[in-house]
């Protein structure tokens, strides 16, 4: 059943939202849609109150973790976490409340999959894949999809693709996959990539990047055949947004449970 996914986006200890494929290690390259007053514990109540699990908090770049707290603080046990988690910190981020962590850039040193950080993260979360989101975010490359991380600016040596899909399903409960070259910027999902992530998945997978209107909930929920969840962001009006009402996504998901 496809579902609205809230997510709150951390820089530099604060709520913003960016146009993904401009994080990099210039500041002068990154560009920026909107930046909250708000703390974000303010947005984990909010999601919290409106009922939406499955939240993503993602930490882009250092700076993040006292905002990442307040968040899990404010709903324990019912956000996910990602941005720099590794095998030194998985256990400790579920110890300070998170639901799940997610994992992307430690699976890839030196832009190469790595099986052994894999099971290293598996291992000091005691073998409980339910606890881990793989993160495959991804750049389009021609008609091909290459996994991308650090912050979405180095592409991996592997492809997203049903291949690469069935070879993590086993050590994860969920996927989540951002768009990186429609992130943040409000012209619309990559309908290809949904459309493949409907045939390809057999877990939950959340797919961010361009939503821009209630209409892509519908878009995302046809393509995918009810397999694929959409987070919208910039587009949002708690986020500055003029596209997509917040309490319209909430009425969107309280709508596919009764059908």
């Amino acid at each position: 059943m496809t579902r609205f996914r809230p997510c709150i986006d951390l820089h530099s200890g604060q709520v913003k939202q960016i146009v993904g494929g401009t994080l990099s290690k210039k500041a002068s390259d990154l560009k920026t849609n909107y930046v909250s007053k708000l703390p974000s514990s303010h947005y984990a109540q909010l999601y919290r109150d409106s009922e939406l699990s499955g939240a993503h908090v993602i930490m882009l770049g250092p700076g993040n973790e006292t905002a990442a707290q307040e968040a899990l603080s404010a709903w324990p046990g019912a956000l996910q976490l990602g941005g720099g988690i590794n095998e030194t910190n998985a256990k400790q981020w579920i110890e300070k409340g998170a639901e799940k962590v997610i994992v992307t850039s430690y699976l890839f040193p030196d832009a190469k999959f790595s099986m052994t950080h894999l099971h290293a993260v598996l291992h000091v979360l005691n073998q409980d894949r339910s606890k881990l989101v793989i993160d495959l975010s991804c750049r389009r490359q021609g008609a091909k999809w290459s996994v991308a991380m650090n912050k979405w600016q180095t592409l991996t040596d592997m492809e997203l693709d049903e291949k690469s899909i069935k070879l993590l399903e086993p050590f994860c409960s969920e996927f989540l996959i951002h768009a990186a070259d429609n992130e943040g910027l409000q012209r619309g999902i990559d309908e290809e990539l949904v459309e493949k992530l409907g045939q390809w998945c057999t877990l939950p997978v959340t797919y961010a990047g361009g939503g821009k209107t209630m209409d892509d909930l519908d878009k995302v929920k046809r393509l995918s055949s009810s397999r694929v969840d959409l987070t919208i962001g910039s587009a949002l009006d708690i986020f500055g947004g003029q596209g997509v009402r917040f309490e319209d996504c909430v009425a969107w998901n309280k709508q596919q449970n009764t059908e």
